[in-house]
């Protein structure tokens, strides 16, 4: 089953002032639960995976709000690492998702599962594993967000390196557990390739005649092992590049979910501009 969640109605004009006032009083609570990173100038990363696609009319007002929050960096004591997922059910009704994949469209199932839902909607926002809303809902995702960075995560840094081939980018990956966090079971090591300043002009389907410009696009996502112990996990890490990508654009994600919960305990990533030739 397949179900559509419409965008929420704009705000009349009367209803703008209260808009404003809830806005501003959720900002200043979330400020509030992450000041004391804020003073230490120390900020925790939160993974944001938002489940789109071109072929929605609902899902462009999604994008560009993870495009804020992830380019401009606006939540004090947060960094929002981003992973835009095209799914491939929306292709049927006329519009080809060039960035669409199944592989994104089983994971967001596997989401719908670990919560109960019955079925799967576009634009959906995960965040941090564990906590999913409607994308384009800009005061839920940054409490949402700002609640997510509260919790304590395994560091996670990503060094690029050398790489003698322009096809090829090398980097070293190292974890470690400094804040002494309680870890449940096995974790399951992800990595994933995102491609900022994507667009397209859509030519079909719900969204014909738009341009539409996204967050950072996954380009690639794959699970590297199993880990029953990160912390001291070293490793060298080889991705090969898809030549149609632009390298300046590219930058890698890792980061560490509880197998059973989903819960992500660790992200890190890095830029590919530096360590690679431009294309």
């Amino acid at each position: 089953m397949i179900a559509r969640l419409l965008q929420a109605p704009a705000f009349c004009t009367s209803a703008a002032g209260l808009a404003a006032l809830l806005l501003f009083a959720g900002l200043e609570r979330g400020r509030g639960e992450v000041s004391a990173r804020r003073d230490t100038g120390a900020t925790r990363p939160v993974l944001v995976e938002l489940f789109t696609s071109e072929g929605c009319s609902s899902c462009p007002p999604a994008d560009t709000l993870l495009k804020e929050l992830s380019e401009g960096q606006p939540l004090e004591g947060v960094q929002v690492v981003a992973l835009e997922e095209h799914v491939d059910y929306w292709n049927h009704l006329g519009w080809t998702d060039p960035f669409s994949s199944k592989e994104f469209s089983n994971r967001q199932s596997d989401y719908a599962r670990l919560f109960g839902n019955d079925g799967v909607y576009t634009p959906q926002m995960i965040v941090d594993g564990q906590r999913e809303l409607v994308g384009g809902h800009s005061l839920s995702a940054r409490e949402a967000i700002y609640k997510a960075a509260n919790f304590p995560k395994l560091t996670i840094s990503l060094q690029p390196a050398a790489s003698a081939n322009p096809k090829e980018a090398v980097l070293q990956l190292g974890i470690e557990n400094p804040d002494g966090v309680s870890l449940r079971g096995g974790l399951e090591l992800w990595l994933g390739v995102t491609e900022k300043n994507l667009q397209s002009d859509v030519k079909a389907g719900e969204n014909s005649g738009e341009i539409l410009k996204h967050a950072p696009v996954v380009r690639s996502l794959r699970k590297l092992e199993l880990l029953a112990k990160a912390a001291g996990y070293r490793n060298q890490i080889q991705l090969a590049l898809d030549p149609g990508w632009k390298t300046k654009n590219l930058a890698v994600v890792v980061f560490l979910s509880e197998q059973g919960s989903r819960q992500i305990v660790g992200v890190g990533t890095a830029s590919l501009s530096s360590s690679s030739a431009e294309k």
